[in-house]
């Protein structure tokens, strides 16, 4: 008996969110992506019952990534998704699975797989978070006042950060199958977007560091304070790097641009029906083929060694890991394997000659080259994987345009013909997106964003956003030309 039909009667009856029975109009995708979106705020401003507000991020600034927010219900974000998605990107590159996503019954399997693994990593990152690490600290006074002491509470916060993690799963489940998009997508949006606004917008008053626009209004009024001489050095450096926020605008303004110009940059193959005269189309291959979406697996990947080694150092403390292991300071490492592989998050943490680093240059250049190795490589293997996994790869596409009745002109009417042609183009481009990508949000991070917000966070935004855009148009396109539909399937 194969491991599917033992896990059948388990994976089949696994909860979901029933999907519409013809067509959604484009008005109702809208309100449910817009509910969900409303829903997901509200929930990142529930604090968690029974915690101290405000104790260190398990995730860090990995957080704009995972979504979510710190002691809120919503705490894992959209980690144990994201993690679960590793897992089975693995499995089923390593052919283990013995799943055909082609078969109904299969993806039945896969779609329940999915979420058993998603339950398994709630509790695989809510368990060390809750009773194994310092992040969330209970509230003495909730624990004398229900009389079920310290522990009891413990398990109540832990009971409240499963639900947030099924309820956001089935939030996702709601915007993939009513609403407009990919939920991980737009709840990564709503965190990045978040922190941009209030990196350009945040006054004095508010709580965190001053916006950009303040800052300026503060020093060409003349009232900001702190602010050194604008014409010595220091003041050239606070405009740049400091408060004033230049390099930081100028980044972000660069990933935006670079990002929307790789998503037009694309080879188009040409295509014509082999059964109607003068029909003819494209079949474009982007430089970004996989999109950024690999990139969260390769941060998530990341997100989670930090985890290990911030619970392993709040178990063993500074006498008991080795050094070589880790060592820690505020709860950030600052030497051993850890250290090396923590990325870099921000300019502080690899300019050495502002004294604000603490580790030697050669420390330094290490970190960063692993960091760059790790994105770039990881960026490339993921995104071979998600090709294979989305049946986004040559021979995938190549039966999909002979199933819709097109051909390349001058090859021969069958799915090989295709075949060949799509591998001369789709792997490489696939390799060389993935490493870019992975390139760019390193450089991001190193460099500096408007409100803090990581490199990946900032690409992955503008990618979403863009092909948001043209999932959005294709909808409206299809509302006005109900023929488009059959087209478009």
């Amino acid at each position: 008996m194969s491991w599917k039909e033992t896990a059948e009667p388990v994976l089949t009856r696994m909860p979901s969110v029933r999907r519409p029975d013809g067509h959604v109009p484009f008005k109702r995708k809208l309100g449910w992506t817009a509910g969900v979106l409303v829903l997901y705020f509200f929930l990142t401003n529930i604090y968690l019952y029974g915690v101290n507000i405000g104790g260190q991020d398990a995730f860090g600034q990995f957080r704009s990534i995972l979504a979510g927010g710190q002691g809120t219900i919503l705490q894992l974000g959209i980690g144990p998704i994201v993690t679960a998605s590793i897992v089975l990107q693995l499995l089923g590159g390593a052919d283990l699975l013995g799943l055909d996503t082609d078969d109904p019954r299969d993806q039945i399997l896969y779609q329940g797989l999915q979420k058993l693994l998603v339950v398994g990593m709630i509790f695989l990152t809510g368990l060390p978070m809750v009773f194994a690490g310092s992040f969330l600290q209970v509230d003495p006074q909730v624990a004398q006042s229900l009389g079920v002491g310290t522990m009891g509470v413990k398990w109540l916060i832990f009971g409240q950060i499963a639900v947030g993690g099924i309820l956001i799963l089935f939030m996702d489940e709601i915007i993939s199958k009513w609403g407009v998009g990919s939920g991980i997508g737009l709840f990564i949006i709503a965190g990045v977007s978040q922190k941009l606004i209030g990196g350009l917008f945040a006054w004095p008053s508010l709580d965190g560091p001053t916006g950009l626009v303040p800052t300026w209004i503060a020093l060409i009024t003349g009232s900001a304070e702190n602010a050194p001489s604008l014409l010595t050095g220091d003041g050239i450096q606070y405009l740049l790097l400091d408060g004033g926020g230049i390099l930081a605008l100028v980044t972000t303004v660069l990933i935006f641009a670079i990002v929307v110009y790789a998503e037009s940059v694309r080879v188009e193959i040409p295509l014509s029906h082999a059964r109607v005269k003068g029909a003819r189309g494209r079949f474009p291959v982007k430089l970004i083929y996989a999109s950024v979406l690999p990139m969260i697996l390769v941060r998530a990947l990341q997100a989670n060694l930090q985890f290990l080694g911030q619970i392993l150092y709040s178990q063993l403390g500074a006498g008991g890991m080795p050094n070589w292991l880790g060592t820690y300071s505020s709860g950030q490492p600052t030497g051993g394997l850890f250290y090396y592989l923590a990325p870099i998050q921000t300019r502080g943490q690899w300019m050495w000659w502002t004294g604000t680093v603490g580790q030697e240059p050669w420390q330094v250049i290490i970190r960063i080259l692993i960091d760059l190795t790790f994105m770039i490589v990881g960026g490339a293997i993921f995104a071979i994987f998600w090709v294979e996994t989305t049946d986004m790869g040559p021979d995938a596409t190549a039966q999909q345009i002979h199933n819709s009745g097109m051909q390349i002109p001058g090859f021969r009417q069958n799915v090989r013909s295709i075949e060949r042609v799509l591998e001369q183009y789709i792997p490489q481009v696939t390799v060389l997106g993935g490493a870019l990508v992975g390139l760019l949000a390193v450089m991001a991070n190193m460099l500096g964003t408007i409100g803090g917000v990581s490199g990946t966070g900032l690409l992955l935004t503008v990618s979403i956003t863009y092909k948001l855009y043209e999932e959005i148009a294709e909808e409206q396109l299809m509302e006005m030309h109900p023929m488009m539909r059959q087209m478009f399937g």
